[in-house]
């Protein structure tokens, strides 16, 4: 059954919406000293690390290491960390910042019929408009540039950062579904898959990476123990407790907070088809999560 969602989720969600929607920003000052693979290698080993220190200091146990929980693991860490780190990495280097955030709200576009289908958390027909909704806003926020593939690389940037949203959805259905597991052992673990897979990764495509300037090591540094270790706590409690449809929530928020960021932080341009796109999402989201908006506004 799904939890009812406490003071604390909600309060979760708020920091993650911060947290995230910063971290589009933080990643393009990365880039500026390192590639994408460096950068995606380094937030997911520095995350690891702080969180296997954590989960040793306060003792937290180790699960039954089943196939099964084995398969959910790798499968999580590859889907939550290294893919998308990867695809948002590599794809903002071709787009601005705010096309990276604004992305990731289409992620409840994907979770909800996901979930629909593999947990106990169904769509209604006020889900299903929301969602249809929502999806003519990804549409519109890539705009005609997808069918400029042989024109330069932002199409596929953009193509990345969706395809990263994509591989969030589907891992936030599996987190949910996973084996009973202590949070912060599970947000360690995932992002020691991770890193497992990103590091020889990195080292084959763009070698050891080498110091770079002050400003881009420390925005790898805070990528690392902030929107990547601490963030990676707080979701996965948050849809161990509430849900992976309350977590999509969140995606109200990070859009929002990428547009400002990369606005008075990197100067970026905003087209006018960003706002169309955005809206469109936020309101198709709005419809499908009419009930949990109701109950946060008016009780």
């Amino acid at each position: 059954m799904t939890s009812q969602p406490t003071p604390a989720n909600w309060l979760s969600i708020a920091a993650l919406g911060l947290i995230w929607g910063a971290t589009f920003m933080v990643v393009a000052i990365a880039l500026e000293g390192y590639g994408p693979l460096t950068v995606a290698c380094a937030r997911t080993t520095l995350g690891a690390v702080a969180l296997l220190a954590l989960m040793v200091i306060l003792k937290r146990p180790l699960p039954d290491f089943t196939p099964t929980m084995r398969r959910y693991l790798i499968a999580i860490g590859l889907l939550n960390t290294a893919l998308p780190f990867a695809l948002l990495s590599w794809g903002q280097q071709y787009v601005p910042s705010a096309f990276a955030g604004i992305s990731m709200a289409a992620l409840p576009l994907f979770v909800l019929p996901l979930a629909h289908i593999f947990t106990d958390e169904k769509m209604s027909l006020r889900n299903t408009l929301g969602v249809m909704l929502g999806f003519t806003g990804a549409i519109f926020l890539i705009g005609p540039g997808v069918l400029r593939l042989g024109t330069g690389w932002e199409p596929l940037g953009q193509l990345a950062c969706i395809a990263a949203s994509i591989s969030y959805a589907v891992s936030s259905i599996m987190t949910r579904r996973c084996p009973p597991i202590d949070p912060i052992t599970m947000a360690a673990l995932l992002l020691t898959v991770g890193a497992a897979a990103l590091i020889p990764a990195m080292l084959i495509f763009e070698g050891v990476p080498s110091a770079g300037d002050t400003r881009p090591t420390i925005a790898i540094i805070v990528l690392g123990f902030i929107p990547t270790a601490l963030a990676a706590l707080i979701r996965v409690a948050t849809i161990r407790s509430a849900g992976a449809i309350f977590m999509t929530l969140v995606n109200y928020q990070v859009p929002l907070w990428s547009m400002v960021f990369g606005a008075l932080v990197l100067s970026e341009g905003l087209p006018l088809r960003f706002f169309v796109a955005l809206g469109l999402i936020l309101v198709g989201l709005a419809i499908s999560q009419w009930l949990g908006l109701k109950k946060l506004l008016f009780t």
